[in-house]
This record gives structure tokens, C-alpha cells and sequence, in this order.
């Protein structure tokens, strides 16, 4: 039986709390806010509903420099908003500002003793946890978690190693492969996530949130411009969707031992005359790849050298067991769902929970499993989140034998009468979405938070076809934000640039378009020649600085959430899908569980414009459009002025 968990008030005025709720850094962020947030251009937003009464708690870990290695200060920024880790308190002139605005919204100033004196500055650190849509986590009823990657952190290129060398093995041993495949070394650095595979030409793709392609490899080798918008762009007066079957998508970590695979190989077909090669499609040659990588994640050449010693292979994370036992503590229902099988998924959380390998007589008690209300493992997402056919199992966790249950047909019976009755194993195997809501006993999809890090199975699908809250976690944050940070003087006049490029734009419209008779074509043709290479001449040095901005992050992929100047793909998904994203699952430890996410309001360009009071000014009709009416206008263009 389930425990009802009153929610009794707890008042949080220990020093500790207000240490904690500083360090948090969990206000609501829209995605890239947290590139937003260093250029300084925004002020935070919070929600101060977590004050001081509320039965959920508040998970204090060490402050944020005991986290990543003791290495935030290098990659943390003082920005404009709340909450701040500072060292100074605001002086008088901040605090008269802040009265002021209260006074002129209508608001008693002296009613507000918080509100006024609010750090000026606060610290975004990839440890916040950012906010694409508004979420009340006093609302959520249940919180689940991915366990690859999502708490279990792995050490890369250690992990995908073992994948890496069991699959050449394999392919050379099983599929009669070139004994020279055995020769391939493992790069993981080449690759990042976002990209897509065409599995039918070779090619491996960067594509912005168009669909444009804006980067392509063919194996390792960089496709030409020209080819690239040959193969990708304008193809039969279609628009490529890139959701065709020999599309693949690479949304996780695990896929990099896959790319990479198959870039040597597809070199190896192209570079040299194997018989074997040759008679293969690329198609065939990813399928054969897809298999061998698979066989080692089921056939132990992976577990097997986990369960023996993991601590090469998986990342300990202190603040994972305190976070769970907080939100357990605060009432919140958690569960495991994960597609890794009983005793791999045993193997990894004993270490995880233990923080060290223990013996076997340990590992049997599964003490781990005081965290959760419910574990699943097997789950086959995404079609656990699809089929509603699939069969529920529960195991034995002293063996990972299978108990068949009463199926969807019985699915009533799955409540917390009964089913999960103490002494009754809580570890299921398969199953599907309706078996999960039923022992949840969750009225709506919305009280489900769920985090992962596979941007398909975890995010789009469980928000897009059950309604779940989703979380993303995103490891690359870390880097993306350290060395966006570190790049923000060239990145401001890539804006300044792009700018003045625009602006120059419009002003050749002006003289194209404002002439009105006024000037001879000849000196028109003069003054736009003059323009065009001078926008020529900005537009060539800009692709220089993008690129060499882009080389920061990644120096073939670039920014992992830019493709060119646009949105990549990863981070339009992103964007789109996940409610929540942050770089490690640990992170919401920093967040109460009462606590409102708020994302930042949405500007499409022409209100961004009005925004910019520095540079634009508003029109109200056309007779005060910026084209030239006056004779001072049209003087100042004849001059080149």
C-alpha cells in the first residue's frame, strides 16, 4: 500500500535553505536563455512561491563550486536577475529603482521589503535548470528518470569503447568483414549529437531548425558546398523532411560508436576494393553495424565488463541519492523507466547507490530500491509510450525471473490495492503507459515529470502522445555554455555586423525604392554599386568570424545549438519538446518541489525591433516610413551620406 505523505508546513529559515535556494539557480529560462542570460540582455524571473510553507522540502547539496570537478568558476556568469550569489548587497540607487517600478505599476513599495532588495546580479551556471514552458512542480503528482545517461553519467571514450571494439570484433568474426576493420581507433571527439545519418548516400548532416543543411560529411570527408545543396537542397521541388526511413537521427550518446563505425567504413569502401564492401549498400553496411552494437549491449561484452569493475565506466554523482530521497521524503512518487534489462539496471544502480563496487551478497539486497515506488526496466520505449498492447512482467529482483501479471485486459487491478503491497517485488518488466498511470494512480499525463536524455523516446514522444512533463538532460551544456562565455566579445560583433549589414540593406532599398525622380539613374546605379560591395565585403567577413565562432564549440559541427546563424535542429526540438533541460539530472536537487518554472515571454521580430529603442523607432503610417520623403533625405543619399 501507498503511504499518503501529508504535506504538513515546514518553515525554511535556516540559514542552510536560504544558502540552498541561492545556489539554485532554478529560475525559469526559455531555451538559450542561457546563452541570453550571459550577454547580459535579460533579467531573471522567479517564482517566489517556495517562501516558506509547504510540505515539500528542499534538497541542500554542497554549493555549486563543490560540483563538476570543483571547476564552475570558470564557467559561471554574473547576469542581470534574482537569487544571486553575490558580494554586495544592492546600494540605494538599486533600491529606488525598484520602488520606482512598483510605484508605477501601482504597487505600495513599502509593502515589498524583499522585492526591493533583491541582489542586483545573480550567477547562471550550467547547473540551473532551464524552462521552455511554464511548470509547477507543486503540480506534479510523479517524477520518473531514464537510467543511461540520465543518472547513470558515463565516462566517454571508456564506455563507448566497449561497444566500439566488440562491434569491429564482431563484424570482422560474424558478418565476414575486412580483417582490416580491426584497425579502426575510436575518436569520439568527431562527433556530437543533433547531426543526422543518411544511411542511403554515406553522408552524415548538420541541419538548422529549416531543415537547410548547413554542414555535411561523406564518411570523413567534407562534402563541397555545392554538392551539398545538389544532394540536399531543391531536390525535385521537394523539401527533404529527413524523417524517411534511411534518415537516422543521432538524439544520444550511445550513437556515436554507431557514426562512427560506419564513417570508417564507408572510407574503407570508397578508398579500397574489398569484394565484400562492394557488394553492400551503404544501407546494408549500417544495418550490420546496428546489429553487431546491439548484440554487445545484450550478448555482456558490455555488462559483463561493467559488473567487474565499474568505476572506469560510470560517473558517481554524491548528490543522486539525496535528491531522490528528498522528493520521496516531500511526497512525491518516483519511479525508474528504463530500456536496460533487470541486471544490468541492478549493476548500475548499486554503484551508483553505494558509490563504490560492493560484493555480490550485497548487490543481491538491492538496496537502491528504497529510492523508488516503482521500477521498469525492459521498457522498450519508445513503443512502451505507443503500443498499448505490450505485456506486463514482474521480476524477481533476487534472480530476474518473470512473473506474468493479468495483462492490459486487468489493468483495474493494478492499483496500489494489492498490486504493490509490501513483501510484493515493486520491479516490472515491459509493459506500457497504461500499466505505469494505473499504479501511479495519476489522473492526467501533466502530473508526470519525466527527465531523460534521448531528445525521441524520452522527450518528444512522451510529451508529444501522453501529455508528460519531459525534462532533457544535456551533458553538453557544460562546454556549450563555458565556451559560449568565453566567446562572447566576437559573438557581439557578429550581432553589431549583421546589424549594420542589414541596415545597409535597407538603406539600397531606400535608394531603389525613394527616388521618386529625384536622382538620374546614373548616380542611382553609382550609390548601389558602391552599397554592394560594401555588404560584399561584410557579408564575406562575417562567414569568417561565424566560422571561427563556430570552431569554439566544435571545430567540424560547430555549435550544438546553432546551425549557421539559425537554430540547429537539436535545438529547435529542444525547444519545442522539452518543458525543462539542464545539464545533469542531479541538478533539480537545487530545485524545491514546490517550485514554479516560468520561461521568459515570447518576441517574434517585429516587437524585438520596436524593443531596440537604441536603433529603431516606431512608424505609426506610411508617411513617417523610413523611406526618404524629404528633401534632406534624398540630399544625404545623392551625397553618399
Amino acid at each position: 500500500m501507498w503511504k499518503s505523505q501529508t504535506r504538513a508546513k515546514k518553515i525554511f529559515l535556516a540559514a542552510g535553505f536560504v544558502n540552498s535556494w541561492l545556489h539554485s539557480g532554478a529560475s525559469a529560462f526559455s531555451l538559450r536563455n542561457h546563452r541570453l542570460y550571459q550577454l547580459g540582455t535579460l533579467t531573471a524571473s522567479s517564482s517566489s512561491s517556495s517562501s516558506s510553507s509547504s510540505s515539500r522540502g528542499f534538497c541542500q547539496f554542497p554549493p555549486l563550486a563543490a560540483r563538476a570537478n570543483n571547476d564552475t568558476e570558470s564557467i559561471t556568469l554574473d547576469v542581470n536577475g534574482v537569487n544571486a550569489i553575490h558580494n554586495r548587497n544592492p546600494d540605494a540607487e538599486e533600491v529606488e529603482s525598484k520602488a520606482n517600478l512598483l510605484s508605477e505599476v501601482g504597487l505600495d513599495a513599502s509593502r515589498f521589503r524583499h522585492a526591493t532588495k533583491i541582489p542586483p546580479m545573480r550567477t547562471v551556471s550550467p547547473f540551473d535548470v532551464f524552462c521552455n514552458r511554464e511548470l509547477r512542480m507543486s503540480g506534479i503528482q510523479a517524477i520518473g528518470f531514464d537510467m543511461d545517461y540520465t543518472l547513470a553519467q558515463y565516462n566517454q571514450p571508456a564506455f563507448d569503447l566497449l561497444a566500439f571494439e566488440g562491434a569491429k570484433e564482431k563484424l570482422v568474426q560474424k558478418k565476414g568483414y575486412p580483417k582490416e576493420v580491426m584497425d579502426f581507433e575510436y575518436d569520439h571527439s568527431f562527433w556530437t549529437r543533433g547531426l543526422i545519418i543518411d544511411t542511403q548516400r554515406g553522408n552524415f548532416l548538420k541541419t538548422d531548425r529549416h531543415k537547410y543543411v548547413r554542414v555535411a560529411y561523406h564518411g570523413f570527408n567534407e562534402i563541397s558546398p555545392t554538392t551539398r545543396k545538389h544532394l540536399y537542397s531543391k531536390t525535385f521541388n521537394k523539401v527533404i523532411s529527413f524523417s524517411e526511413k534511411h534518415f537516422v537521427n543521432m538524439d544520444t550518446l550511445f550513437q556515436y560508436v554507431d557514426a562512427h563505425l560506419f564513417a570508417s567504413l564507408v572510407n574503407l569502401k570508397d578508398e579500397e576494393d574489398y569484394d565484400v564492401l562492394n557488394l553492400k549498400t551503404y544501407e546494408d553496411i549500417y544495418r550490420e553495424i546496428r546489429e553487431c552494437v546491439d548484440l554487445c549491449h545484450r550478448d555482456g561484452v558490455i555488462k559483463d565488463e561493467v559488473a567487474r569493475n565499474p568505476s572506469p565506466f560510470i560517473v558517481k554523482d554524491p548528490n543522486l541519492v539525496p535528491m531522490l530521497k528528498r522528493y520521496r521524503e516531500d511526497g512525491v512518487k518516483l519511479f525508474l523507466l528504463t530500456n536496460s534489462y533487470w541486471e544490468y539496471t541492478s549493476t548500475v544502480m548499486n554503484y551508483l547507490y553505494y558509490g563504490e563496487r560492493v560484493d555480490d551478497e550485497l548487490q543481491r539486497e538491492n538496496k537502491w530500491l528504497e529510492l523508488f515506488d516503482i521500477v521498469i526496466v525492459g521498457s522498450c520505449k519508445p513503443a512502451y509510450m505507443l503500443d498499448p498492447y505490450l505485456n506486463l512482467f514482474r521480476v524477481n529482483p533476487s534472480d530476474g525471473s518473470l512473473l506474468n501479471t493479468d495483462g492490459v485486459y486487468e489493468i483495474s487491478a493494478l492499483g496500489l490495492n494489492g498490486f504493490l503491497d509490501k513483501g510484493k517485488s515493486k520491479v516490472f518488466q515491459g509493459g506500457n503507459w497504461q500499466h505505469l498511470h494505473a499504479m501511479l494512480e495519476t489522473r492526467a499525463g501533466d502530473e508526470i515529470l519525466y527527465v531523460g536524455d534521448h531528445l525521441y523516446s524520452d522527450v518528444l514522444r512522451s510529451k508529444r502522445t501522453l501529455g508528460w512533463r519531459s525534462a532533457f538532460v544535456v551533458p553538453e551544456l557544460v562546454e556549450e555554455m563555458r565556451v559560449f562565455n568565453s566567446n562572447i566579445p566576437i559573438f557581439k560583433k557578429i550581432l553589431a555586423l549583421r546589424r549594420m549589414r542589414d541596415e545597409l540593406d535597407d538603406y539600397a532599398n531606400k535608394v531603389r525604392g525613394g527616388m521618386n525622380g529625384k536622382m538620374s539613374d546614373d548616380d542611382q546605379n553609382r550609390i548601389l554599386e558602391e552599397i554592394e560591395k560594401e555588404e560584399q565585403h561584410i557579408k564575406e567577413k562575417l562567414g569568417c568570424m561565424f566560422r571561427e565562432w563556430h570552431a569554439q564549440f566544435h571545430p567540424i559541427w560547430g555549435a550544438l545549438f546553432n546551425a549557421g546563424y539559425q537554430d540547429s535542429r537539436f535545438a529547435f526540438y529542444v525547444q519545442n519538446y522539452a518543458c525543462l533541460y539542464t545539464s545533469q539530472a542531479t541538478n533539480f536537487g537545487y530545485v524545491s518541489s514546490i517550485h514554479t518554472f516560468r520561461t521568459s515571454a515570447d518576441v517574434l521580430p517585429h516587437d524585438r525591433l520596436l524593443l531596440d529603442k537604441e536603433n529603431f523607432r516606431f512608424a505609426e503610417d506610411e508617411t513617417e516610413s523610413s523611406l526618404p520623403k524629404s528633401d534632406q533625405d534624398r540630399t544625404d543619399i545623392d551625397a553618399g551620406n
